[in-house]
């Protein structure tokens, strides 16, 4: 009886032994953090959303008559430029006026000329938002009573991010009693998010549909991009640790004296005043990431030094000796300029045609890394354009809960650092439909107006009729509208994507 009690308990004892060893193994796998590197080289999950900008809801064609010409300065860099354009665009629609071919500032960022017509496929831009908005390349000349008379556009400062009533109400009033407006600056002077979806896609249809960049330049970028892909995969990053950027922030420790007296002057002479204080900036991550910690978060993430990858960047504050961790780590680099055979971009790398080419390689890349896209326009365009254009890899860094990370590897904590690296990074979304959260900007994130499901639960979500160019056609022609031709190469891939 005893031996029989003795064998129970043995039994028992390793039974229990045996299920807490594998309770403890499966904790352990549990909380192994690993990324499938391989299939980030490929499209994020879509849960069956594509993109659609195209009219869903009544959309009548511009009015035969408007209520007069407006005329913008887009300043700022390209990307800023861009979104003032989509912003023009619909403010124009708002207020029923026909929009004047926008203007893009030569002097505050770029010291660039080249304009809108040196940049953009004016043709395509026009016959892409026919639907729209009427636009014209100038004001024309009015003849009254046997003379030619020029219309002067009263120029006023609309307000930082302006209501759509403001533009119903007091521009619209000026525009009746002058014929023609004239808003300067025009960076973010319309309010981002905006309660009517049909206007959302309308400025979808001109950022990924009538936006097109002109034939060469186009051109050059894919040979670019064929060349990269030539050997394989390739990734992007926009490397964004420049001196504007690094002021901006207020991240000055890291460099020497005199390197700090530069920023210094730089952030005095460019931005508001404001206390900053490093290490407090650092530990929220504020600051833009370094190019070693760049390549710790890849490394980590599993990409190894055989992983291409195109930096699109300017020129990087402190030089070579920030960029050698980086290099010893990812040996494949290359810019525009190692890569262009044609020696075109040479001549104009700090411009707008060298910006629009790093926009164009880094949109078709299999994976896209921007290193700070809080304030940055170049980066929050790209994510926007890459989530339209097919939910394509994006790798964002969560600088805030990454930053106690590298500050305890900077005291010598090194143990778990790549553990720590990826749990973070599992936690980010790369590059699949969510929802857009304040501060995110609507061009980083249209989903949902810009996105629909054949089989969706929601009506407002459903897919529009494929016969959408027909029906804007018909409402054209209703309104006794015929001067257009049909053309619904952009709205209709809208709605096939």
């Amino acid at each position: 009886m005893f031996i029989r009690l003795s064998v129970a308990v043995i039994v028992v004892v390793i039974c229990m032994f045996l299920l807490m060893s594998a309770m403890s193994s499966s904790n352990s796998n549990s909380s192994s953090a690993e990324i499938n590197t391989e299939a980030l080289w490929g499209t994020a999950a879509s849960d069956g959303w594509r993109a659609s900008s195209a009219p869903r809801s009544d959309w009548p064609p511009p009015a035969r008559e408007s209520n007069g010409y407006l005329r913008v300065r887009c300043n700022g860099g390209l990307n800023q430029q861009r979104s003032a354009i989509c912003n023009a665009v619909l403010a124009a629609r708002i207020m029923n006026a026909t929009l004047v071919l926008p203007e893009l500032d030569a002097n505050s960022f770029w010291h660039d000329d080249s304009g809108f017509q040196g940049i953009y496929d004016v043709e395509h831009f026009i016959k892409t938002l026919k639907y729209d908005v009427r636009i014209v390349e100038s004001i024309p000349e009015t003849r009254k009573n046997g003379k030619v008379k020029k219309i002067k556009a009263k120029q006023i400062r609309p307000p930082r991010d302006a209501p759509i009533s403001w533009y119903t109400t007091e521009a619209l009033k000026t525009m009746k009693e002058h014929g023609a407006i004239y808003l300067t600056p025009f960076s973010h002077r319309l309010a981002e998010e905006i309660d009517y979806p049909e206007y959302q896609r309308l400025r979808c249809r001109v950022n990924y549909h009538a936006l097109r960049f002109k034939p060469h330049i186009v051109e050059l970028s894919q040979s670019i991009v064929n060349k990269l892909r030539s050997q394989g995969h390739f990734m992007t990053i926009h490397l964004r640790f420049e001196m504007d950027m690094l002021a901006f922030a207020g991240c000055f420790d890291i460099f020497s004296p005199e390197e700090q007296k530069i920023l210094k002057k730089y952030r005095q002479e460019n931005f508001a005043e404001k206390r900053l204080v490093y290490d407090e900036r650092r530990a929220i991550g504020k600051c833009p990431l370094t190019p070693e910690e760049v390549g710790l978060i890849l490394r980590a993430m599993g990409f190894d030094n055989s992983t291409r990858i195109y930096l699109a960047a300017g020129e990087l504050f402190g030089g070579e000796r920030f960029m050698k961790p980086f290099r010893s780590m990812f040996p494949r680099l290359e810019n525009h300029s190692t890569v262009d055979t044609t020696g075109e971009l040479g001549k104009n790398t700090m411009g707008l045609l060298g910006s629009a080419v790093d926009y164009m390689v880094c949109l078709l890349s299999d994976i896209f890394m921007p290193t700070y896209d809080g304030p940055s326009n170049f980066a929050n365009n790209l994510l926007g354009h890459r989530l339209y254009y097919g939910f394509r890899t994006t790798i964002r860094p969560d600088r805030k809960a990454l930053a106690p990370i590298f500050i305890d590897r900077e005291k010598g904590h090194t143990a778990g650092f790549d553990e720590a690296v990826r749990r973070a990074m599992l936690k980010t979304n790369f590059g699949g439909p969510h929802k857009r959260i304040s501060p995110e900007s609507f061009y980083t994130n249209s989903w949902p107006e810009c996105f629909c499901k054949k089989s969706a639960v929601n009506p407002a979500d459903k897919c529009p009729p494929l016969d959408v160019v027909e029906i804007l056609n018909s409402q054209m022609e209703s309104e006794g509208i015929s001067d257009f031709e049909a053309s619904g190469s952009n709205l209709t891939s809208a709605v096939d994507k």
